[in-house]
């Protein structure tokens, strides 16, 4: 992936051996144990920008809380605020509330990773299978703690049982198999329409490197916003279905 302005290489001056570090701080020698420094790629180090960027979005919206005059961060936030919240209200139901600041964080951070491939020479972060395989498997692990901790364990994995007791030896593998199948359809769906977006812009710019190939920047934005929309929604859906006791 092309260097954003150098920023990898930036990462890895600060980063570069940091958990061999860790391992010498337990006692445990990295050497002996055959580990090596690793390389920070390009698809980490603009995860770590867009975390850094929405770490200073929150606390500058934090610090400039005002009721007479709100400035433009507290109003952008007031407005996501608002319609995620009255998205969750309608999927999730009652007590949306404490799952809102996650659902927002990884619609937001979705988001911005898949814009950065608006920037010339820059491959959008989730175009790499690395990328959204992580943000998918935090957001399975998000619900599924929710569910456990809101039914119990006993009455959580009393949903891949199904309605009927004397079907549940069947119906408990196959639920438990498309329970997991989420992690790859969350994954799939966002790599796949994110590289397909960047392979696409980047074939016409190299064609046609003026006028044709801005059409698929707007096309490329619109992917974006749709994908991290989908993306928060289907978290949304199965939070829904993880706390919920109607089955």
């Amino acid at each position: 992936m092309p260097e954003l302005f150098g920023f990898t290489h930036f990462v890895n001056h600060l980063l570069f051996g940091t958990e061999l570090k860790l391992y010498q701080a337990v006692g445990v020698s990295a050497t002996d144990a055959g580990h090596n420094a690793v390389t920070i790629n390009s698809a980490f180090s603009l995860e770590l920008l867009v975390a850094a960027i929405l770490m200073f979005f929150f606390l500058t919206v934090r610090f400039s809380l005002s009721v007479e005059a709100p400035g433009s961060a507290q109003q952008v936030a007031e407005i996501l605020h608002g319609q995620i919240g009255d998205l969750a209200d309608q999927v999730i139901g009652h007590g949306y509330q404490r799952f809102q600041a996650f659902v927002t964080t990884i619609a937001l951070f979705v988001l911005l990773n898949n814009l950065l491939g608006l920037i010339p020479g820059v491959i959008t972060p989730t175009s790499r299978p690395s990328v959204p395989l992580g943000i998918a498997l935090l957001s399975f692990l998000y619900y599924n703690f929710h569910g456990i901790r809101e039914q119990g364990p006993v009455g959580y994995m009393k949903q891949f049982a199904g309605p009927i007791w004397w079907m549940s030896w069947l119906l408990f593998p196959i639920e438990l198999v498309s329970h997991f199948a989420r992690i790859m359809s969350l994954t799939i769906r966002l790599y796949a329409n994110m590289f397909a977006s960047d392979l696409l812009t980047l074939v016409w710019f190299s064609l046609i490197p003026l006028a044709v190939p801005a059409v698929f920047l707007g096309l490329h934005f619109f992917v974006s916003v749709i994908q991290a929309f989908v993306f928060m929604l289907l978290s949304m859906i199965y939070l829904a279905l993880a706390v919920s006791h109607e089955h």
